[in-house]
C-alpha cells in the first residue's frame, strides 16, 4: 500500500456511507445492476460482518447468526441525530430517522419488518424499540412506560413463538405495535395487534419442530409446588401435544426463560391471580391433548365415542372448574339448532378427536388474544390528548414450501398487500420529493400486483370469497368441490393455474398435481394443495363445547367463550378465518397508508443457522420474493442519488480550485461551479431547491474516484510539507546540538590542559621541596652529630676531672655507693618499663608484665594486686543502678549454679533481659498485662510438661514480686497463677537441660493440681530471679534450690520421680522426656 493511503486511513474522518465502503452500501448505486451483482454485493458485505445494506431508505438486514459489537450504547450515541446517509448502513439509522421525523416534523411513522422465518425479524423489531427507548426522554413515568413496552416482548414470545426447522425462536403470529408519543417525543404507551396465530401448532408439529415455548418453559422452570397445583409432571413424554424429538434446544434455557416471563408479566402489570389463571389454561391444554377415545356401539347401529382414561379429564375439569359429566357429554354428542328445532347426534371417534383438537386450538388462540388485550390495557396511553404514533410491523414473510396449504395462502396474500402498499408508498415518496425539490416527475413503469390482490380478495369472484361461499353452501362441501369452483371461475385469469381448469395449456403440465392450484405471485409461482382449505377456513368449534366452557367456574373461561352463554344464543354461522383475516389485513393497510413508511427487509444467509455461511440460491430466492430488485429499479428510474448541497460541497470541494479550501458563497452556487469545472454532462444531474440530484451511479463513482485521487495528492503534499518541516527541524536541532557539544568540548579540553599544567607544576614543586628538605635534613643531622660529639667529649672531660678530684673519696665507700646507685637505677628502669607495659583497664584481663629480676617478685605481685583492685574500683564507678542489679543477679547465679549445673557456663555470656515477649508492647498480650497487678520482672515462653505423656505445651511465664503466672501463648488466657508464698522449693538437674520443678507447699490453695514441671532455655535467669525475690522479702522464707539428677514431683495425688539420664534421644540432639510408668518420668539429656 502506498504511504499516502496510510495517512488517509489515519486522518480521514468518516462522514458518509461512501467512505471506506465494503462493496456498495446503497444498492441504488450498484453498477451494473443485475441479480448476480446484487447478490455478490450482499455476499461481500456479509463476509466482512457488514450485515446492513440500503436500497435508498430501505434497510436490508442479513441474519449473522452470531453476536456482533454493533449494538452498544456508544453506537446508539454515534447514530443519534445523524443524517440517514451520514454513516455506514445500520438499523439504528432508520430508527433514528423515523423517530426524528415523528418528533420534529409531526409525521406518524410505521416500520415494516418482513422476511421469512429465521431471517431476524423479531430481533430487528427489538433493536428498533431498544434504540427508540434509549434516545427518547428520561423520567420515572417515561422509564416505566419504556420498560413495560420492552417487557411485553418476552411474554408474547413465550406464548407466540416456537422452535421450527428454520428458526429456534420463530414468531408464529404477526404483530403490529403502535407506540404512542407526546409532543416532546416521550413514549406514553402502546397498542398491540396480532394476526393469524398458527394455532394448528398446538395439536400437531412438523418433525424437528416444537410446540409453543410456554409449554416447555412451564414444565422446566416452574417450582415443584406450582406443578403440583397445576397437576403437571416435568416429563415431556407424558403429553401428547409435545413433540419429543426437539423437546430441548441447544443454547435455550427454558427454566431461565420461564423466570424471565414471570418477571416480565409482573412488570407489564399482570396480577398474581391472573398469572395463575393463565398457567392453569396452559396446563389444561396439555391435559386436553392426553384425552383418548374409544368407540362404543349403540342400539341404533351408530358408534359413540367414549373417553378411555378419565383421570386426565378429571384433572382438567378440576383446573377449569367444569363438571366432568358436562364436558364428557360434549365430546360424545353434538347438538344442531335450526330455527326452533334441536337435533342431537353422536360423535364417532374421529369426530371426537376433531372436537378435542378444535377445543385445544380455540382455547390457546383465545388465551393468546386475551393476553394481547390484557397487555394493551396495561401499556395504553393514560392521557386523551393528541398523540404521535410509530407503528412497528413484524409479520410473516412470503412463504414457499414444498407443501403449501391454507396458512401459506393467506400469509402470501398479506405479503401481496404489503408489496402493493410498498410500491405505492415508495413511488409516492419519490414523487413528493421531486415535487418538493422542483424536479420534473416522469412516470415510472413497474409491475403492479393489484391484479393478484384482486384475484384473491375480490368480493364476487375472488378466491377467498369463493372459499367462504363454498363453506356456507348447504350440502356436501369438500376441498375438491372448492377446487372445481376455482377451475370454473378463475380459469381465464393470467395468474391462476390448475390442471383441471378450462385452460388447455395446463392439461399436460405434470408439475401441477390434480388436487392443487398455482398462483403466480409477484415473488414467483406458488403451488397450493387444497386439502384442508375448507376445514381451516371454517375453524369450527361445536356449540356444545362452547357452552360447556361457559359453564366453568374459572375466571378466564367465561371471558374466552362468550358465545357459550345460553341467554345469548346466536344461530348465525361464525365468521370464517379467511374473512376475518381479510378484514384485519384491510384495516392494517388503511392504518399503514396514514403513516410515513420505513422498511426493513430481513434475509437469512443459510438454512443451517450457522455463522459465516452464505448460500447464493437461498439468498437469491429471498431477494426475488421480497421484490428487492424491483425496489432498486423503481428507485433508479429517476435519479439514483441525491444529496443536500452543503454536504455535497463539503465532500467534493477539493476537486475545484475555486471551491478549495473554502467557498464563501451559497452552497448551491459552489456545487454549480464544481460540476461545471469537472465538465459533468448537464443531463447527468439536476438542481433541486435544497439537493443535487445525480441520475447515473457512474457519475457519482466518477466524483468519488476524482476525490480519492485528489485526497492522495493532498496526502502526498501533506507528507512532503511534513517531511520538509521534519528535516528542517531535525537540522536545526542538530545545529543547536553541535554548538552545545562544541562548547562543552572546548570547556573539557581547557579543563584537561589546565589539569595537566597544574599536575606538572605540582610535580616540579614536589621535587624542589624534596631536594630542599633533604638538604636541610643533612645539615640538621650534621649539626646534631657535632653537638653529640661535643657533649660526649665534655662528659668524658668532666668525668676525668671529677675522678681526679674525688678519687680519694671513692676508695673508702665505693662498694656501698655503687650498690645503692645500681639498685636505684634498676628500680627506676623497672618502674619506667612497667609504666610502658601496663595491661588494659578491663577487670577480666589477667595479663601482667613479667618481672625482670627475681628479687622484685614480692613487690611485683603486690603491685599486680593493687593495680587490679584499683582497676575494679574504676570499672565499678561507671555502673548504673540497673547494671549493678544485673551483675548482682549474675553474681547470685554464680553462687547458685557454678560448678553445680552444666547449663551455667553457657548462660554467663547472655545478659538477663527479663522481658523476652515484649508483653507491654505486643497488642496480643495487652489484656494479659492488664490482669497482672505488679510489675513484671520476667516474661518468657516456657514449655509446660504434660504429666501424662511427657510432651511440652508452650506457656507464657510471668514473674512478679508476689506471684508467678502461666498463660496460653496463642490466646493469652491465664492458665495458672501461683503466689510466691505458696512456693516451697525449686528442683533442677545437674545437667545441661532446661527442666525445673516448682514445688508448692502442701495444704496451700495452689497445690490442688500439684507441682509444675517446666522447661526453659533461660532456666538460670528464672531460678536466680525467684531466689533473689525470696531472699529480699521479709514476709516469706528463702526459696530452696535443689540441684539433683533425681527428684520427686507431686502430680495431684501421685508423687512422680523425675530422673535425668545421659544419652542421645531418638529425635535428634535435643532433650527428650518420656513417661515410663505411673511413678517415673525419665528425661534423656545428650552428653556434652
Amino acid at each position: 500500500m502506498p504511504p499516502c493511503h496510510v495517512v488517509l486511513s489515519k486522518m480521514e474522518v468518516k462522514t458518509s456511507l461512501l467512505d471506506n465502503m465494503i462493496g456498495v452500501g446503497d444498492m441504488v448505486l450498484i453498477e451494473p445492476l443485475s441479480e448476480d451483482t446484487f447478490i455478490e454485493n450482499l455476499r461481500k458485505r456479509f463476509e466482512h460482518n457488514e450485515i446492513y445494506t440500503y436500497i435508498g431508505s430501505v434497510v436490508i438486514s442479513m441474519n449473522p447468526y452470531k453476536s456482533l459489537p454493533i449494538y452498544t450504547a456508544e453506537k446508539v450515541e454515534e447514530y443519534r441525530n445523524r443524517n440517514f446517509y451520514e454513516l455506514s448502513p445500520h438499523i439504528y439509522a432508520l430508527a433514528d430517522e423515523a423517530y426524528r421525523s415523528l418528533r420534529d416534523q409531526d409525521k406518524d411513522q410505521c416500520i415494516l419488518i418482513t422476511g421469512e422465518s429465521g431471517a431476524g425479524k423479531t430481533e430487528a423489531s427489538k433493536f428498533v424499540m431498544s434504540y427508540v427507548a434509549a434516545v427518547c426522554g428520561k423520567g420515572q413515568e417515561v422509564n416505566k412506560v419504556k420498560e413495560q413496552l420492552l417487557q411485553s416482548n418476552p411474554v408474547l414470545e413465550a406464548f407466540g413463538n416456537a422452535k421450527t426447522v428454520r428458526n429456534d425462536n420463530s414468531s408464529r403470529f404477526g404483530k403490529y405495535m403502535d407506540i404512542e408519543f407526546d409532543f416532546k417525543g416521550d413514549p406514553l404507551g402502546g397498542v398491540i395487534s396480532n394476526y393469524l396465530l398458527e394455532k394448528s401448532r398446538v395439536v400437531k408439529q412438523p418433525r424437528g419442530e416444537r410446540n409453543f415455548h410456554i409449554f416447555y418453559q412451564l414444565l422446566s422452570g416452574a417450582s415443584d409446588d406450582t406443578l403440583k397445583k397445576l397437576k403437571l409432571d416435568r416429563d415431556f413424554s407424558k403429553y401428547n401435544y409435545l413433540s419429543l424429538d426437539s423437546a430441548t434446544v441447544n443454547g435455550l434455557d427454558d427454566a431461565a426463560c420461564f423466570r424471565t416471563v414471570r418477571n416480565a408479566m409482573q412488570i407489564v402489570g399482570f396480577m398474581e391471580d391472573e398469572v395463575q389463571s393463565v398457567l392453569e389454561l396452559v396446563a389444561a391444554v396439555l391435559k386436553l391433548g392426553n384425552l383418548e377415545f374409544k368407540p362404543e356401539s349403540r342400539c341404533n347401529g351408530f358408534d359413540e365415542s367414549r373417553i378411555k382414561d378419565k383421570n386426565d379429564l378429571k384433572e382438567m375439569c378440576e383446573l377449569l372448574g367444569i363438571e366432568q359429566s358436562v364436558l364428557e357429554r360434549a365430546f360424545s354428542f353434538r347438538t344442531v339448532e335450526a330455527k326452533m328445532e334441536k337435533v342431537s347426534t353422536t360423535l364417532n371417534v374421529a369426530q371426537a378427536y376433531y372436537a378435542r383438537d378444535a377445543l385445544a386450538k380455540n382455547l390457546y388462540s383465545r388465551l393468546f388474544s386475551w393476553l394481547v388485550n390484557r397487555i394493551n390495557e396495561s401499556i395504553k396511553a393514560q392521557t386523551k390528548s393528541r398523540k404521535k404514533v410509530m407503528g412497528v410491523l413484524d409479520i410473516y414473510g412470503f412463504e414457499i414450501f414444498e407443501d403449501n396449504s391454507f396458512e401459506q395462502f393467506i400469509i402470501n396474500y398479506c405479503n401481496e398487500k404489503l408489496q402493493q402498499i410498498f410500491i405505492e408508498l415508495t413511488l409516492r415518496e419519490e414523487q413528493e420529493e421531486y415535487i418538493r425539490e422542483g424536479i420534473e416527475w416522469t412516470n415510472i413503469e413497474y409491475f403492479n400486483n393489484a391484479i393478484i390482490c384482486d384475484l384473491i380478495e375480490n368480493n364476487k369472484n375472488g378466491i377467498l370469497a369463493m372459499l367462504d361461499e363454498e363453506c356456507l353452501r348447504p350440502g356436501t362441501v369438500t376441498d375438491e368441490t372448492f377446487l372445481d369452483k376455482l377451475n370454473t371461475v378463475c380459469a381465464e385469469h393470467q395468474h391462476f393455474e390448475s390442471r383441471q381448469s378450462k385452460n388447455s395449456k395446463f392439461l399436460t403440465d405434470h408439475s401441477l398435481p390434480h388436487n392443487c392450484f398455482r398462483i403466480q405471485h409477484y415473488a414467483g409461482k406458488v403451488l397450493y394443495r387444497v386439502e384442508g382449505f375448507v376445514d381451516k377456513n371454517n375453524d369450527l368449534l361445536y356449540r356444545d363445547l362452547s357452552q360447556a366452557m361457559y359453564k366453568a367456574n374459572h375466571s378466564l373461561i367465561k371471558i374466552l367463550f362468550p358465545e357459550g352463554n345460553p341467554a345469548k344464543v346466536n344461530l348465525k354461522r361464525p365468521l370464517t378465518a379467511g374473512f376475518q383475516f381479510r378484514a384485519s389485513v384491510g384495516t392494517l393497510m388503511k392504518n399503514l397508508l396514514t403513516k410515513n413508511p420505513n422498511y426493513i427487509r430481513c434475509i437469512k444467509p443459510n438454512d443451517k443457522k450457522a455463522a459465516h455461511i452464505f448460500t447464493d440460491s437461498l439468498v437469491c430466492h429471498q431477494v426475488r420474493y421480497l421484490g428487492l430488485m424491483e425496489n432498486v429499479r423503481v428507485r433508479r428510474a429517476g435519479y439514483a442519488f441525491r444529496q443536500a448541497y452543503e454536504p455535497c460541497l463539503e465532500r467534493y470541494k477539493m476537486l475545484c480550485k475555486q471551491t478549495w479550501p473554502h467557498w464563501k458563497g451559497p452552497a448551491r452556487e459552489g456545487v454549480e461551479v464544481l460540476l461545471k469545472n469537472l465538465q459533468v454532462p448537464a443531463e447527468e444531474f439536476a438542481y433541486g431547491r435544497s439537493k443535487i440530484f445525480i441520475r447515473n451511479p457512474r457519475t457519482l463513482f466518477f466524483l468519488e474516484e476524482k476525490r480519492r485521487q485528489c485526497l492522495e495528492d493532498l496526502a502526498t503534499l501533506i507528507q512532503k510539507i511534513y517531511r520538509g518541516w521534519k528535516c528542517r527541524t531535525h537540522f536545526l536541532l542538530l545545529k543547536k546540538s553541535q554548538v552545545v557539544v562544541a562548547a562543552w568540548y572546548r570547556r573539557f579540553a581547557q579543563q584537561k590542559k589546565y589539569q595537566n599544567i597544574r599536575s606538572s607544576a605540582l610535580v616540579v614543586q614536589s621535587y624542589i621541596r624534596g631536594w630542599k628538605a633533604r638538604k636541610l635534613l643533612r645539615e640538621l643531622k650534621h649539626k646534631k652529630r657535632c653537638e653529640e660529639a661535643v657533649t660526649t667529649i665534655s662528659a668524658y672531660w668532666h668525668g676525668t676531672q671529677v675522678r681526679r678530684e674525688y678519687r680519694k673519696f671513692f676508695r673508702a665507700n665505693a662498694g656501698k655507693k655503687i650498690y645503692d646507685f645500681t639498685i636505684q637505677r634498676i628500680m627506676q628502669k623497672y618502674f619506667m618499663g612497667l609504666k610502658k607495659t601496663m595491661p588494659s583497664m578491663s577487670p577480666v584481663d589477667k595479663s601482667w608484665p613479667a618481672r625482670p629480676y627475681g628479687f622484685l617478685d614480692g613487690m611485683h605481685q603486690e603491685l599486680r594486686r593493687i593495680f587490679h583492685l584499683w582497676r575494679c574500683k574504676k570499672y565499678r564507678s561507671q555502673f548504673t543502678e540497673e547494671k549493678k542489679a544485673t551483675y548482682e543477679e549474675k553474681l547470685a547465679a554464680s553462687e547458685l549454679f557454678k560448678d553445680k549445673k552444666a547449663l551455667y557456663p553457657s548462660s554467663v555470656g547472655q545478659p538477663f533481659k527479663g522481658d523476652y515477649v515484649e508483653i507491654t508492647k505486643n497488642p496480643k498480650y495487652q489484656k494479659l498485662n492488664s490482669l497482672v497487678e505488679d510489675k513484671v520482672l520476667l516474661a518468657d515462653v516456657v514449655s509446660k510438661i504434660n504429666r501424662a505423656n511427657g510432651k511440652g505445651a508452650p506457656r507464657i511465664f510471668l514473674l512478679t514480686k508476689k506471684s508467678l503466672v502461666l498463660a496460653d501463648q496463642k490466646t493469652g488466657q491465664v492458665k495458672a497463677s501461683v503466689p510466691l508464698l505458696d512456693l516451697s522449693s525449686v528442683s533442677v538437674s545437674t545437667q545441661s537441660d532446661g527442666f525445673f520443678a516448682l514445688k508448692l507447699k502442701e495444704g496451700s490453695t495452689s497445690a490442688a493440681k500439684g507441682d509444675f514441671l517446666l522447661s526453659s532455655d533461660r532456666l538460670i535467669e528464672i531460678i536466680t530471679k525467684l531466689h533473689r525475690i525470696g531472699a529480699a522479702s521479709a514476709e516469706r522464707n528463702q526459696i530452696n534450690i535443689d540441684i539433683s539428677d533425681e527428684f520427686l514431683v507431686q502430680f495431684k495425688q501421685d508423687k512422680v520421680c523425675v530422673k535425668f539420664i545421659p544419652g542421645t534421644p531418638k529425635n535428634g540432639n535435643g532433650v527428650a522426656c518420656k513417661r515410663k510408668n505411673n511413678r517415673l518420668l525419665e528425661v534423656s539429656v545428650p552428653s556434652p
